[in-house]
């Protein structure tokens, strides 16, 4: 894996494995811009809505094995978002650190609760029983919702508590759930003016 950083809150990397190859870049300070192609075209929707509502600048590159399931190529690029998310925030100085956001898409609402905390753990809970089975547009599969946040939130080192709070069309509950990530990590990565320093009692994040 090689990680560049830039001038400003900015990242890119290259991540290539026997299973995939993936360029992530991301601007934590853009306007939402993005270049997503992933090959798993609902993954490509999902990762747009993050970039729009999140206001970060992201372009996503990768190829991998689908003929055998789509599962790495998403799986590896979480990761890379996860490391250049960890990489553009650098010292997380001056940063307001905690994010929330309540998102509903039709029937379905979505809570997420974000801490730039340095510790990474994940809380996911309210999928109705069988989403987890559900082929989205024909190639993602519910279950890799729950393992795209815990490949970011492990590699960007970050806490987040995802809760689906209702939804029956299995798009929709996973949309909002990416929708209400993106407006809660918004929140938790934007500069605040009034924070000095690192925003923890310990003084690290």
């Amino acid at each position: 894996m090689t990680v560049e950083t830039a001038t400003g809150r900015t990242a890119r990397l290259e991540r290539t494995t026997s299973e995939s190859s993936v360029l992530v870049e991301l601007d934590l300070d853009g306007t939402g811009r993005s270049d997503i192609s992933t090959s798993v075209p609902f993954y490509d929707h999902m990762l747009t809505a993050l970039a729009k509502h999140s206001l970060i600048d992201l372009t996503v590159k990768a190829t991998g094995d689908i003929h055998i399931d789509v599962h790495h190529t998403v799986e590896d690029v979480a990761i890379s978002i996860g490391e250049a998310l960890k990489t553009a925030l650098g010292s997380k100085a001056g940063i307001r650190r905690f994010g929330e956001a309540t998102v509903p898409l039709d029937e379905a609402l979505a809570n997420a609760v974000v801490d730039i905390s340095g510790r990474p753990y994940l809380v996911h809970s309210g999928e109705p029983a069988g989403q987890e089975y559900h082929l989205i547009g024909g190639h993602f599969t519910g279950s890799l919702t729950r393992h795209v946040f815990e490949a970011i939130t492990l590699h960007a080192q970050i806490c987040l508590h995802m809760t689906v709070l209702g939804g029956r069309d299995p798009h929709h509950i996973v949309e909002a759930q990416f929708k209400a990530f993106a407006r809660a990590l918004r929140a938790a990565v934007e500069p605040d003016p009034r924070v000095e320093g690192i925003p923890s009692t310990k003084g690290a994040l």
